[in-house]
């Protein structure tokens, strides 16, 4: 990359990474998975390491957390309250170790103190004279939120102080929810249909950020000290291990898996050793941090940017498992941009089943070697988010498939292209026109601008059409982003597995998603008409269709050979039956709907209405203004069109009658001005019966 792109990525990142701190430190709604966040922040020290020019000790990466929420009183704090830095593996942990010993005294003998890295809410406790007085949020390191009152709720924060205790203090330490308690606040709000958390972390920070104390009371949160920032007392403390001592005789919970350790191999023995038990330990832990025992040397190594020096966080893995690929999918997101979809035998990773993963792109397929039929390890980053990571090549049988990119948009069989290729054919483009891309992406794109794949609008009027109101803008947009859904058909092969996976997805709300796409398979001719998005069809054209022609067959056969039977229709002009005919004339569109029944979709047939036929509103146009008592505009929309008449948006000379509810608007007005009848309700109903 050259020098200029290696600034704009680390532009790039540090806003990401700054709008992530603040979604997950501040709004505590966290967008991504810690493996994601930890991944971006790598990359970025990575970057910085190999071109240190563009360090910056302003940038957000050289602060901590977020900033604090305005509904909470802001603190300073004295002493900035740090973050760590992460450690992946073990030769991490070694690179780690290097690094501080060349800045000590050489051959220096000190020991290390390892202690579990708790999942909850670093909070500053103050005690003066023995008293609790304050207790506050991290924050940005330097400010954070007093939430003192919510903190007095937790029965393990003493509010006064063993004997004899110093005149000040402030502690560190971690406020926490078990995973019992989880369990049981989890249980009570799918109950009573509420958001359920998802995770410790979250339920912590949540609770404490109640305005109501009685609230954050109910949760059931405990308390588990780590440090001492900060004493008043002329208390020597020559090692960190001595703190946890004092912590506890002040009346402090400090955990007890926690071990000095002589060297780097007790350090790994350790870590090994809490792993095994990890599992069944009472709160959410992702880790284990490794400090500089001796003070001295602490004072020595002092703190880079964000971080401690004498201070790493070793980072277990996510939970992994195997699972066999049984096809490749390949998905056209909203942009175009065309995304492989590994599909595996259902397996179980972190407590729920998965059955899909998206690869990304070619470029992660072909580092992976990954191919059709294949045993490959996935696992769950931050437990969350399932993607395949490695494949177990020794357990190929010789009839695994590649994969390939198609050369044609699996949707509208329109080219597909490279978006770094310089320039495309022009097949497909307006004639002299060359497209050209951006370079250095691996990614494929499909360049139909019309391609039904990128249509967002066109996905959210389908699921309204066909009344599928658990799936909005914002997750039919996250579920294409995410390669779960190409086009509308895809909807109805969407499982409860493929959702309560995703971030901020539980088992409730991805339950109530699936019981409605399926309860929303079948739907009558009409509606479908009008979901299918057909140029100038809306809803009364549809409608118009759907009784004329009876079954979807009839309307295919008919748009496919006769053009007169359509254009002879009432009320369907010239430029809608060319539109009809043009939109069942395409392969691709018949395509999408052979989809669509094959993936469950039920059309109804058009029931034949005589009374429509021959109703007694049949030649009158109407006009609804303003709001009805006896019901809803809808309803009496349905009413008129049983009985032949038609309802209109607009009034003209050509309007019949103009229905006039409370609060009536314009339309009254311009009803007046030209003389139409103007209906009340009570004439309206008479006229029904």
């Amino acid at each position: 990359m050259k020098e200029t792109e290696i600034k704009d990525r680390i532009e790039k990142l540090r806003k990401e990474i700054a709008r992530l701190r603040e979604q997950y430190h501040v709004q505590n709604n966290p967008e991504v998975t810690d493996d994601i966040y930890d991944s971006l922040n790598r990359e970025l020290s990575k970057l910085l390491k190999e071109f240190p020019k563009f360090v910056d000790l302003n940038a957000p990466e050289n602060r901590v957390g977020g900033k604090p929420l305005d509904k909470f009183i802001k603190v300073k704090h004295k002493n900035r309250m740090l973050s760590l830095n992460d450690v992946f593996s073990v030769e991490e942990l070694s690179d780690w170790e290097t690094r501080i010993k060349k800045l000590l005294p050489q051959n220096q003998v000190f020991s290390y103190f390892c202690e579990v890295k708790f999942d909850g809410l670093a909070v500053s406790l103050i005690y003066e004279n023995g008293i609790f007085v304050r207790g506050a949020t991290r924050g940005d390191g330097f400010v954070g939120e007093d939430i003192t009152q919510n903190l007095k709720t937790i029965h393990s924060i003493p509010l006064v102080l063993s004997k004899p205790f110093p005149k000040y203090i402030e502690v560190r330490g971690e406020a926490l929810m078990s995973k019992e308690t989880l369990k049981t606040l989890n249980k009570k709000n799918k109950k009573e249909d509420k958001t359920l958390f998802a995770n410790t972390r979250n339920a912590a920070a949540g609770s404490l950020r109640q305005l109501d104390p009685k609230l954050a009371a109910a949760r059931n949160l405990d308390f588990y000290a780590y440090d001492i920032a900060q004493i008043s007392e002329e208390i020597v403390f020559n090692k960190h291990s001595e703190k946890h001592t004092y912590l506890k005789d002040f009346g402090f919970n400090v955990d007890s898996n926690q071990a000095v350790c002589k060297n780097l191999d007790e350090v790994v023995s350790f870590i090994n050793k809490f792993q095994k038990i990890r599992e069944k330990f009472s709160f959410g832990t992702d880790g284990i941090v490794i400090s500089v025992d001796e003070e001295k040397l602490q004072d020595v190594l002092g703190v880079v940017g964000k971080a401690p020096r004498y201070m790493a966080a070793f980072k277990y893995p996510a939970e992994r498992a195997t699972t066999v690929v049984k096809d490749v999918l390949i998905n056209v997101g909203r942009t175009g941009v065309l995304t492989p979809l590994a599909i595996f035998e259902p397996t179980s990773v972190a407590g729920s089943v998965v059955s899909k993963a998206t690869l990304h792109n070619m470029d992660q397929i072909e580092r992976l070697d990954l191919r059709i039929g294949d045993t490959v390890v996935i696992e769950k980053a931050g437990d969350v988010i399932p993607k395949v990571v490695e494949v177990l090549i020794r357990m190929r049988t010789g009839k695994e498939k590649k994969v390939k990119m198609p050369n044609k948009c699996p949707v509208c069989s329109q080219i597909v292209a490279k978006k770094n290729s310089a320039i495309l054919p022009r097949s497909g483009l307006r004639h002299g026109q060359n497209f050209s891309l951006p370079q250095s992406s691996v990614a494929y794109y499909c360049i139909n601008k019309k391609c039904p794949a990128k249509n967002e609008r066109y996905l959210e009027h389908f699921v309204s059409v066909f009344d599928i109101y658990e799936m909005g803008p914002k997750i039919l947009r996250r579920f294409k982003d995410e390669g779960l859904i190409t086009d509308a058909a895809d909807i109805f092969t969407l499982d409860k597995t493929d959702i309560a996976t995703l971030e901020r997805f539980g088992d409730k709300s991805a339950e109530n998603i699936i019981k409605e796409i399926q309860e929303k398979k079948k739907i009558s001719l009409s509606k479908f008409l009008w979901a299918l998005g057909i140029l100038h069809v809306g809803e009364e054209t549809a409608r118009d269709l759907a009784e004329n022609f009876g079954t979807l067959d009839k309307l295919i056969d008919s748009a496919r050979s006769d053009l007169a039977e359509i254009d002879s229709i009432e009320n369907i002009g010239p430029a809608v039956s060319k539109s009809v005919i043009s939109f069942f004339r395409d392969e691709n569109n018949l395509k999408f709907i052979e989809k669509l029944q094959k993936n469950g979709v039920v059309i109804e047939k058009a029931k034949e209405n005589t009374a429509k036929k021959n109703g007694k509103f049949r030649g009158l146009n109407f006009v609804l203004t303003g709001t009805l008592s006896t019901m809803s505009r809808e309803i009496a929309k349905e009413k008129i069109l049983a009985l032949g008449g038609k309802v209109v948006g607009s009034v003209s000379k050509n309007t019949s009658y103009v229905i006039a509810g409370e609060d009536a608007g314009s339309k009254l007005k311009n009803a007046e001005k030209l003389g139409v009848k103007v209906l009340d309700e009570k004439e309206f109903l008479n006229m029904l019966n």
